[in-house]
């Protein structure tokens, strides 16, 4: 374990000016709250937050993230508070401590890959500050390095997959691929013993029959490319267990078969020599077909760049070479550093980027710059590469399950998102524990909960609010559905009225005689055609019993009255629609107007846009028993005077009438009137609702909006 000093001197080597102090409070108080703590291995548990600060010293992190690494497991694991923190550190360490405490908080609840990539997401969606991933990626690190010491085997295994599945592609994610080649590799080993084992031993023989095979190799790379005066560095690696395992698994070859064991990584000061220095290597050794790509015209996501391509050695085996300049080479160990680092083309420590430097990190100085001058957190995002995943975000079920939606999607977003049936069923949410309406949005980190009722169906206006294509294909599928069951109810009833009209009782088989002269597929067709319209009743007269229409004196298109059709089970919006100009209820004298492949439009008998539908169907109808529910729109002036505005809200609310909308069309000296959109039961209850306005003093007139 680090001792205090050699912890404060490592950080006082890169960066002198760091607030030794704060280290040293930092250790203290660590190393106080977590007392006799014992780890796995029998170690105090305060030697892994010190690790954990030691990893991050290697990169050369300044002095906050150092101290957020020493205490970032004292909320969650001891008595101190974030108000005690912030107290001592001052609120920067403790926002760091705090975030990187909710991360550590959040556990894959699953283990399928859908549930680990949205989590990977909601990582890095979370940690609007780059230095909170970086404490806790070291966190696994260590954790990882100590994995053995847990004497249960399930227990190593969930962590090696989480780590497999989770960590290793985030470390990948940002460029760190240090941290995620380790992580996989102790990842690998508790996975994959026999498979690890195997693979370390053939790599043992492969160096024992070599020799040195590795340095050989990367002598005879430097002495071409300094023959043709390019001036390289070479580094030579064995690859590691798992990548080499991985290749074997999806190529389905043995590793005697595997062609890139060895990689070697060729450093040259700018981009004009990684392809001079390509050009030799090609007219020295050939190349392995297919094997050849340019990460430097065609970044990674990540960033990354690099020339890649395999060359079979006079070693008589194929090696894989990278070629890069520094900057790339520091993009890929330390992936976010090479931002910094190379800033405007210097290094940090003053080297510059094509010099020699001894690949100091210490970028962080322009990072720290970077998080007090952003001018918002999408700046800041923009400057670290977080970006790429602010347009979602990331919800929990009360049975931590994560779900991924578009920013700005809402509860019933999330419902459809679970499953259709619970959204379908949905009659409200619980958020953070707390009832909202459907259409409030969901934000990150949320907790929601689904309320649910078997009497519930989609509704129409939910289209208004619902953001995500599932849910609105969803709903839509069901409104669809819903308007042809409605429509083919209303065409039946058109079609008795029509059957009343023919002059002889119909035979069993004149209605599928009529479906084939109609060339109709079934008898529900038919009656779809009928309430749109799209067939006339003579037609239908005659493919039932031909020449009964002529007999029965009916003409084509034939708009006569009709009786009476109930509208029990109303649903506005599809086969019958609600006219918006006259905003009907149950109790009103409405009518039908019938065009051809539109809704049945109903509108009050006195509407002034019935004048404009001439050549249209009109329909007589009835409300159904029981009918419920409409919106009436109203005219009401009050007296201006403190007050009165919420004099008639009151009334409307005792009387449960919801406001839809509320507009101030005129005001004077006077008076305000205001054009009022309500939801009542019935006729009757909106008489009542107007009756209680006009009784109110603040109150000058209460209307019904004349129809029309």
């Amino acid at each position: 374990m680090l001792r205090q000093y050699e912890l404060v001197d490592r950080v006082l080597n890169y960066d002198p000016d760091a607030d030794e102090a704060l280290l040293n409070r930092a250790y203290v108080f660590s190393m106080q709250a977590h007392g006799s703590q014992k780890r796995a291995s029998g170690d105090p548990y305060f030697s892994h937050p010190i690790e954990v600060a030691g990893i991050l010293t290697d990169l050369q992190l300044d002095d906050e993230t150092i101290a957020t690494a020493i205490l970032h497991d004292t909320i969650e694991d001891t008595v101190a508070t974030p108000e005690q923190i912030e107290k001592t550190f001052g609120p920067s360490v403790a926002r760091l401590v705090d975030g990187v405490t909710k991360l550590s908080k959040i556990e894959a609840q699953t283990e399928n890959e859908r549930a680990a990539e949205n989590l990977r997401k909601f990582l890095l969606a979370m940690s609007s500050d780059i230095r909170v991933l970086l404490v806790k990626l070291a966190d696994r690190l260590h954790n990882m390095r100590t994995l053995h010491h847990i004497a249960s085997e399930q227990k190593r295994r969930r962590i090696a997959r989480e780590t497999m599945d989770i960590y290793a592609p985030l470390a990948e994610r940002i460029g760190m691929y240090e941290f995620m080649r380790e992580m996989q590799t102790l990842a690998f080993q508790q996975l994959e013993p026999d498979a690890y084992a195997s693979i370390n031993k053939r790599l043992h023989q492969l160096h024992e029959g070599g020799g040195d095979i590795i340095s050989r190799i990367s002598s005879g790379l430097r002495l071409q490319l300094s023959r043709a005066g390019i001036k390289a560095e070479i580094q030579g690696r064995e690859k590691h267990p798992y990548s080499i395992w991985k290749k074997m698994a999806e190529r389905h070859i043995s590793f005697e078969q595997l062609s890139d064991v060895m990689a070697f990584r060729v450093i040259v000061k700018d981009i004009d020599d990684c392809y001079k220095a390509l050009g030799v290597l090609h007219r020295r050794w050939p190349m392995v077909p297919g094997r050849f790509k340019d990460y430097i015209s065609t970044p990674k996501r990540n960033g990354y760049r690099s020339l890649h391509t395999s060359v079979i050695h006079s070693e008589k085996m194929r090696i894989e070479v990278q070629i890069r300049t520094e900057e790339m080479h520091a993009q890929a160990e330390y992936g976010l550093a090479a931002h910094w680092a190379y800033k405007q083309g210097t290094r940090a420590d003053g080297d510059t980027a094509n010099g020699n430097g001894n690949g100091s990190h210490s970028w962080i100085r322009d990072l720290v710059d970077i998080l007090e001058h952003a001018g918002n957190p999408e700046e800041l995002l923009e400057h670290t590469k977080m970006a790429m995943y602010q347009d979602r975000i990331f919800a929990f079920s009360p049975t931590g399950e994560l779900i991924q939606l578009p920013k700005g999607s809402t509860a019933i977003d999330f419902a459809y998102a679970v499953h259709t049936d619970v959204g379908d069923t949905t009659v409200g949410a619980k958020v953070n524990g707390r009832v909202v309406p459907l259409r409030t949005p969901i934000e990150n980190g949320d907790q929601v909960q689904i309320l649910r009722s078997k009497a519930q169906e989609p509704q129409v206006e939910w289209l208004t609010f619902a953001l995500t294509g599932k849910a609105r294909s969803s709903i839509r599928r069901f409104v669809r559905q819903k308007e042809r069951e409605e429509t083919i109810a209303l065409g039946r009833k058109f079609y008795d009225e029509i059957v009343k009209r023919i002059p002889a009782e119909l035979g069993k088989e004149a209605l599928p005689e009529a479906l084939k002269r109609l060339k109709l597929p079934d008898e529900e067709a038919l009656m779809e055609a009928i309430a749109r319209k799209l067939v006339d009743d003579a037609t239908v007269m005659d493919a039932l019993m031909p020449g009964s229409a002529e007999k029965a004196g009916v003409k084509r298109r034939e708009t006569g009255q009709r009786e009476a059709i109930s509208m029990k089970g109303l649903t506005p919006g599809v086969a019958f629609q609600l006219a918006n100009c006259c905003n009907p209820v149950p109790g009103d004298r409405i009518i039908g107007v019938r065009r051809p492949d539109e809704p049945v439009e109903v509108h009050t008998i006195d509407c002034r846009k019935l004048a404009d539908t001439q050549d249209a169907d009109w329909v007589d109808l009835a409300w159904g028993d029981g009918s419920d529910g409409g919106t009436a729109r109203l005219t009401v002036i009050v007296k201006n005077e403190p007050g009165a505005l919420g004099v008639m809200s009151g009334i409307l609310g005792a009387h449960q009438a919801n406001i839809v909308n509320l507009s101030l069309s005129h005001r004077d000296a006077a008076f305000h009137t205001y054009d009022v959109t309500i939801e009542v039961h019935d006729v009757q209850h909106l008489m009542k609702i107007i009756a209680a306005l006009r009784a109110a003093d603040a109150v000058s007139q209460a209307e019904r909006t004349p129809a029309g």
